[in-house]
């Protein structure tokens, strides 16, 4: 337990007066223990800082080299005038045929090499967020309402619910499918089918027409939804509906949670190199309605109050051609993976109760094994994206800290325990100079506000986050894309800017994806913020 206590926050709550009973009239007061992100400035791992350059010199070697060989060579032709360097090529060397097809031929030869084997790039043509319609619309006090008149929870639950709804952080115009408020069974592969076919037309209804791009034209298809997996897959669902080609290339991700759909990008991703001259399609969606909670364990009560509708498509494309219509490029994809450790294999677990209702358990671990997953990704990331000013500085404080630093020990009082952790903490750059943009995975409240404190991140910085999480609710692993779409709404992306997209979900998973703006993006007339964003953010 010593070893949990700097992850515990404590809070008093005040429970008001006491209605009945001995102590009637006299108020009550409670101890709230929450658990927080562990402080990512407290220890880095060198391995992740290793992986990271291991990625920048596999990817960016001739970056180095490039740079030797012109100094080498200007330095020999530096000392050369004019006239004798012209006497040197042509006149102090005697030319035949055989050496001349020779040298353009191995010339010749290696630049189809290199051209031949360089990654095409990805470009990003527009993406699409499914907004439903008004009637969908539930604020907390209705959701509550609602949840009583279905006569699914006792008022215990009721009442932790409304609890967990009001810190939330989510808004009053989020959308519920009607089914899940009504009484009976609302998992059932029929309802989990009418939302899925909602919400996926209608995401791929808007890109397809703002695109200008026939469904016919896709070569590749990506669909991830992570709890709801019918057969036929939704895949197979999207196919059949737009009467795509035979020879598409078609996944469908399953299980994979909230970061499944950077996952689904690296697949995407990794189907167009291998298939030039191709658009793709990513679909992201998680299902209500089929993974509605109807119990009494309140583990399992924390989806309930946390998910809500939504759905984004985006169109990928290898197309050199298509370089002057996208809006963003693919720069980098880095993904981590906790799964081998059991605490966090296990933070997200479906399973039934105890009365063999099924839904999803949330651990009490959760906080922290989020933590040290987005700690071991941004780190790998670091590298990357990072200035090198930030990188010596990082660097050179992460080698002292190891070659000098102290460790207390048990017998130090905590005053003296943390003087020292503060006097060891490795100096954390600062990402704020490799983004002017973040897309941080709208989970919840208190999610957002201790990444925004670990990473040092302002409240602009997480302002598309914190506006996405109130106006939509947690999407899952569509709702890095609502994000994108509130900053294009807000017409903040200019030619050039770097997004940085970082979502976490079960297994533990953390992924981030990097993009870099081609153009500056302006305001359309469509998308799901189009009359909502001037509201945001004052109601945060």
């Amino acid at each position: 337990m010593a070893g949990e206590h700097p992850l515990l926050s404590t809070e008093i709550v005040n429970r008001g007066l006491t209605p009945n009973g001995p102590d009637a009239g006299s108020p009550t007061f409670s101890v709230r223990v929450r658990r927080r992100l562990p402080d990512f400035l407290q220890s880095v791992n060198l391995k992740y800082v290793r992986l990271g350059y291991h990625y920048l010199m596999n990817h960016g070697l001739y970056v180095v080299l490039l740079p030797l060989v012109v100094v080498v060579f200007g330095a020999e032709i530096g000392n050369l005038s004019r006239e004798n360097l012209w006497r040197k090529v042509w006149e102090g060397t005697d030319y035949d045929v055989a050496t001349l097809v020779a040298f353009f031929s191995s010339l010749v030869f290696t630049l189809c090499v290199y051209f031949m084997s360089r990654p095409s790039p990805v470009y990003l043509i527009d993406f699409a967020c499914y907004k439903p319609s008004d009637d969908l619309k539930v604020s907390k006090a209705e959701f509550i309402e609602q949840a009583r008149k279905s006569g699914k929870f006792d008022e215990a639950s009721l009442e932790f619910q409304a609890r967990i709804l009001n810190s939330s952080g989510i808004g009053d115009e989020t959308y519920v499918p009607k089914a899940v408020m009504a009484p009976g069974n609302c998992a059932t592969m029929k309802e989990g089918r009418a939302e899925a076919s909602e919400v996926l037309f209608g995401a791929l209804d808007e890109l397809f027409s703002r695109s200008g791009v026939r469904p016919r034209d896709v070569g590749v298809l990506v669909v991830n939804c992570s709890l709801f997996n019918p057969t036929p897959s939704l895949s197979a669902m999207i196919v059949n509906h737009y009467k795509m080609r035979g020879s598409i290339l078609s996944f469908n991700l399953g299980g994979m949670g909230c970061s499944a759909g950077v996952i689904a990008l690296d697949l995407a991703r990794d189907m167009l190199q291998a298939n030039p001259n191709n658009y793709a399609v990513v679909v992201s969606t998680e299902a209500v309605t089929f993974n509605w909670y109807a119990g009494r364990n309140r583990s399992m009560l924390v989806p309930n109050c946390f998910f809500r509708m939504g759905c984004s498509a985006v169109l990928l494309s290898n197309r050199r051609r298509d370089f002057r219509r996208a809006k963003y490029r693919l720069e980098h994809i880095v993904r981590t993976h906790k799964g081998g450790d059991g605490r966090s294999f296990r933070s997200v677990y479906q399973e039934e109760d105890e009365q063999r209702l099924k839904g999803l358990s949330i651990s009490r671990d959760i906080m922290e094994v989020g933590g040290n997953a987005i700690k071991a990704n941004i780190t790998t990331l670091g590298p990357l994206v990072l200035p090198f000013s930030e990188q010596l500085l990082f660097l050179a404080t992460l080698a002292f800290s190891h070659l000098f630093g102290t460790t207390p020990t048990k017998a130090n009082t905590t005053t003296k325990a943390n003087n020292n952790n503060n006097n060891n903490k490795p100096y954390i750059p600062d990402y704020k100079l490799a983004f002017e943009h973040f897309c941080v995975h709208a989970a919840s409240k208190a999610v957002l506000d201790e990444l925004q404190r670990n990473l040092g991140l302002t409240d602009a910085n997480v302002e598309a986050s914190r506006a996405t999480l109130h106006r939509f609710g947690n999407t899952s692993s569509s709702s890095i894309w609502y994000e994108l779409a509130y900053l294009e709404a807000k017409g903040s992306v200019r030619a050039g800017d770097r997004v940085w997209q970082l979502a976490f979900g079960s297994g533990f998973k953390c992924n981030s994806a990097v993009w870099k703006a081609m153009r500056t993006v302006r305001r359309t007339s469509a998308g799901p913020w189009i009359d909502c964003v001037d509201r945001y953010p004052a109601e945060l």
